[in-house]
């Protein structure tokens, strides 16, 4: 019991900042304001968030987050998979690599993927220093996928390496015994351990990457609206607090469902339900 005490600082910080500003969100998504300033219970918010129109910007969103997602996968697994690997001698080099850009701010990082992709940018001068035709990357939402792949990476790679250098190297020694391929190997001890991180990775990437505006505003431009920079807008833009919580709960919502379910399977996976 004494060493629950340990806890109480934390969970008072998490009521703070976490479940008080939720519950607040909450309570504004019902909450209207009529012509005469007064204030009434309504569910018009939550039922205006269905519109065809709102729907059409949250799918672009998961879209832009599904595609982030499966290119941080398809690279970072690879990745993991080297560092995992006990023959690497550069191990420390490569992690330092991959963590050092987190070292520095969020929005300075997006803004250097700015300078780098804008017509007059570093790539485009490079390009047309070569005769090449110049690229229209910058205010579309490929600058915003690149821009997401590039910050997002390092919380694909590291769930996905932290399960795979824990693997029982014995278990790979023993497949090989019985005459595995490196191919089998892979796909009968390596993959089906690596889920859980995998499932992690996923769940790490994907949750900011729906949510985001900093990246659509600096990388994407007008073009490229997504969920995050709508809700932006209702608080900041169009004073519509009431839509814009009830927009953020239902987002909210579904990211808790979503993360919920992953994470049991990731569960699964990880006491070995999931292998073949």
């Amino acid at each position: 019991m004494k060493k629950k005490i340990l806890a109480y600082p934390y969970l008072a910080w998490m009521v703070l900042f976490i479940v008080v500003p939720m519950l607040l969100v909450l309570g504004y998504s019902f909450v209207a304001t009529t012509a005469g300033g007064t204030i009434k219970l309504t569910l018009e918010n939550l039922t205006k968030c269905f519109h065809p129109a709102y729907l059409q910007i949250i799918g672009f969103s998961v879209l832009i987050a599904l595609i982030s997602t499966v290119a941080c996968l398809a690279i970072g697994y690879p990745l993991a998979l080297i560092l995992a690997g006990k023959t690497f001698k550069n191990k420390d080099t490569l992690v330092f690599l991959l963590l050092a850009p987190m070292w520095m701010n969020f929005l300075l990082r997006t803004y250097a993927w700015l300078t780098l992709l804008e017509r007059n940018g570093v790539i485009n001068s490079f390009l047309r220093w070569l005769n090449l035709p110049a690229l229209e990357i910058i205010n579309t939402p490929t600058a915003v996928i690149i821009g997401m792949i590039y910050n997002f990476l390092p919380f694909m790679v590291l769930p996905i390496y932290t399960v795979m250098s824990k693997i029982d190297g014995s278990l790979i020694e023993a497949a090989r015994d019985l005459g595995a391929s490196k191919w089998q190997v892979f796909r009968k001890v390596m993959l089906p351990w690596s889920m859980a991180g995998v499932v992690s990775g996923i769940i790490m990437v994907f949750m900011p990457a729906v949510t985001s505006f900093v990246i659509p505003n600096l990388l994407g431009g007008a073009k490229t609206l997504m969920i995050g920079s709508f809700i932006e807008m209702q608080f900041f833009v169009s004073g519509q607090w009431g839509f814009g919580s009830a927009m953020s709960a239902l987002i909210m919502t579904a990211i808790i469902f979503i993360a919920y379910f992953a994470n049991r399977r990731g569960n699964i996976e990880e006491s070995g339900g999931g292998m073949i």
